[in-house]
């Protein structure tokens, strides 16, 4: 007897680990040995452990970091973004319910009346039917449809962990590039403000020498013009800097007409250092990657399932109850039934509905492997062009540095010449034009090589690295 228990028992083990889900790694994708745009950087060995999170405190501004806290406990698609990743992990804790059997419970009691004009009729027409109960079903996996099923649920879970991740670092990003656009329109301002004040003692100036018959009208004009132009120009500047800070108080989970940042110009620090370490590392720490790989898996598992309706479905059944017609004798032995039995159901004609659903099921494993390397093929084009970006906005900083100091000497000395009689104030114009145009291209560098530091932070999935020895 025991040698056929354990019989029994190997054969259903046999046939519960079976899976049709084809053998599962993620898709293959060329990985360089190094980044392109990397001349000149300090490498990395590969770290696991590299911190994702407070990246921003590295910029050393006590402000955002009281921002991006906000937005880690306010923002709402961030709270979005949570509330689907528990969406898909309770889907996952249910897909996990079938691996046992479901057990109901009923009680009734009916009073009935069956049919005079039916073949067999009953002896009694009319009679009562008190019934108490318990039920059970179980589906035997044996082809693997619900370990697959499972598995599919679960790696989705994690996909949408991932998401949330992702979701997280971008509107950490996005605020901290806003913040520091805020900060350059601080700064583009002070300078047009001192640039109207410097421009309406200038038309001050020309219309005195004009009275004196020092000056032509035209130079009164040409003053007047540079005046207006700044002012246009700082009343653009106040129109993006109001934009900036209504997106800043949204990613703060605030109404914006109640959210005010203080004007504070933009200094004029280099970004931190950052390390982009080597390619191989960031398939483990973008979390974009991480989630386009577990739909693949998923992806994966899904053709079990739908292979797995090409052969019998086993399911174990069985009830136990008490039924009688009298309540008198309802909780009683003789009233006791039950029933307990096996049952396989199998598909013989579908009109090609199962082939239909496999091949589904094969082109969305496609589908998201292709997705998963345009995934990768992205992080690394958006690391080199980040990278690129702050080594040529680096040289752009310094020669631009070296122009806008031209640019004032120039300015000086046409303003000299201009006092002397020796130039016409369109001479000065254009040298005040140039000196202003300067010194707002160099803040809008700055901006952009704080934005390609952020934006390379992103690219990397949120961790960084300072250099070896710095």
């Amino acid at each position: 007897m025991n040698s056929k228990r354990h019989a029994v028992m190997i054969f259903t083990a046999a046939l519960t680990a079976c899976s049709l889900a084809p053998d599962y790694a993620p898709p293959a994708i060329e990985t360089p040995a190094s980044f392109k745009e990397t001349q000149g950087w300090v490498q990395a060995q590969p770290a696991d452990e590299t911190p994702r999170g407070l990246w921003w405190t590295m910029f050393g501004d006590p402000r955002l970091n009281a921002l991006e806290d906000e937005v880690t406990q306010a923002n709402q698609n961030l709270k979005v973004a949570l509330a689907q990743y528990e969406e898909a992990r309770n889907a996952a804790e249910a897909a996990r319910a079938d691996y046992y059997p479901t057990v109901t419970g009923n009680v009734g009691a009916t009073r009935q009346q069956s049919s005079s004009t039916v073949a067999n009729t009953a002896s009694t027409k009319i009679y009562n039917d008190y019934i108490l109960g318990a039920g059970f079903s179980y589906e035997i996996d044996v082809w693997g449809r619900v370990r697959n099923e499972v598995a599919a649920r679960e790696s989705l879970a994690a996909a949408s962990k991932a998401d949330l991740a992702s979701v997280e670092l971008s509107l950490h990003a996005e605020l901290a590039a806003d913040y520091f656009a805020l900060r350059g329109d601080d700064a583009m301002q002070d300078v047009l403000d001192k640039t109207v004040a410097v421009y309406q003692k200038a038309l001050k100036l020309t219309q005195d020498r004009f009275k004196g018959a020092i000056s032509p009208e035209i130079d009164v004009d040409q003053a007047e013009t540079q005046l207006e132009n700044a002012k246009t120009q700082a009343s653009d500047i106040r129109l993006q800097r109001a934009q900036l800070e209504h997106a800043i108080a949204v990613l703060t989970g605030k109404a914006p007409a109640g959210f005010k940042l203080e004007p504070v110009p933009l200094g004029t620090e280099a970004p931190p250092p950052l390390d982009p370490g080597l390619p191989s590392v960031l398939l483990e720490r973008r979390p974009d990657i991480a989630a386009a790989e577990r739909r693949t898996s998923a992806a994966n598992s899904e053709i079990g399932v739908a292979r797995a309706a090409y052969f019998p479905d086993f399911s174990l059944t069985g009830m136990l109850g008490l039924e009688t017609a009298t309540p008198g004798s309802w909780i009683e032995a003789p009233s006791r039934f039950w029933s307990l039995g096996p049952s396989a159901v199998l598909t013989l004609f579908d009109a090609g509905r199962i082939s239909s659903l496999t091949d589904e099921a094969r082109a969305a494993y496609d589908e998201a492997a292709a997705n998963y390397r345009q995934t990768v093929l992205t992080a690394y084009q958006q690391v080199e062009d980040n990278l690129a970006a702050l080594h040529h906005l680096g040289d752009e900083n310094q020669s631009q540095q070296a122009a806008t100091a031209a640019a004032e000497r120039s300015l000086a000395q046409e303003n000299n010449l201009y006092i002397g009689g020796a130039v016409t104030y369109l001479d000065v114009s254009v040298a005040e034009n140039a000196a202003l145009q300067a010194e707002l291209a160099e803040i809008t560098i700055h901006m952009r090589r704080l934005a390609a530091a952020i934006q390379l932070v992103k690219a990397l999935g949120g961790g960084w690295q300072a250099p070896a020895g710095g």
